[in-house]
């Protein structure tokens, strides 16, 4: 990483990276952030699609229409007019109901053996985390989720079940988060949530999205069965606080 806080560098003959730090961290993730929003905003014409993750952003682009020195140049200009921030706080908060273990939750008890303590203890410490959002991808809305204890990290299965359902909450490594969708994977779910992350039905299909907090909070079976019953419906709304 240069002085300047950032890094430029060539991604095949349509892209670009824009590195903006070393480490996950939630300041360097609001830099990111605010980088891809300036781009959409100011180059538009000129760029095909901006894809963020945790510390860079890649900006795609034309070769043959637009000039990868030129790109640079304006891209630069950006990054000099924007203010770094010293701090990032989530612009505002979903509370995710939960039931933890048992079919919901097949691999709470390993995490609890891994960490040294009791199932009880996991969800403890899980739910009581304010999570931060750093970026969807994987399957359609996968939140990747920032602020766990390290007390309960744990490695991500040797063999990836091949299908996960939807809403089931795991963790790999320091990370947490949510399957949108049924899909194969690898990490150790602990829970699962009634709540749909990502519905193509709703005019926005994203339930989250990056620069969003997370906050958990465990139910019970007959508890989790309504608001189930209640998202099916349509009538169950999302718990947001700012």
């Amino acid at each position: 990483m240069t002085s300047s806080g950032y890094r430029l560098l060539a991604q095949g003959e349509g892209g670009l990276v824009v590195e903006l730090g070393d480490a996950v961290d939630p300041v360097v993730n609001a830099r990111v952030h605010e980088v891809a929003a300036a781009v959409r905003r100011k180059l538009e014409g000129d760029v095909l699609e901006i894809v963020p993750t945790y510390r860079s952003l890649l900006v795609l682009f034309d070769p043959l229409r637009v000039e990868r020195a030129g790109l640079e140049a304006r891209i630069e200009d950006l990054l000099s007019e924007l203010p770094v921030r010293r701090s990032r706080a989530a612009r505002r908060t979903l509370r995710v109901p939960v039931e933890y273990g048992g079919a919901y939750g097949p691999d709470l008890e390993s995490v609890a053996a891994h960490a040294g303590l009791s199932a009880e203890q996991v969800v403890g410490i899980h739910a009581s985390a304010s999570y931060l959002v750093y970026m969807l991808g994987f399957t359609p809305g996968f939140p990747y989720l920032g602020g766990m204890s390290e007390r309960i990290s744990t490695p991500r299965l040797h063999s990836p079940r091949p299908r996960i359902p939807a809403g089931s909450v795991g963790i790999a490594g320091v990370q947490t988060g949510i399957y949108p969708v049924e899909s194969p994977g690898g990490w150790r779910l602990v829970g699962r949530t009634p709540l749909r992350l990502f519905d193509p039905r709703r005019k926005n299909p994203f339930l989250l999205a990056a620069g969003d907090g997370v906050q958990f909070f465990e139910v019970d079976e007959p508890e989790w069965l309504d608001i189930e019953r209640q998202v099916n419906g349509g009538a169950y709304r999302p718990e947001w606080k700012s």
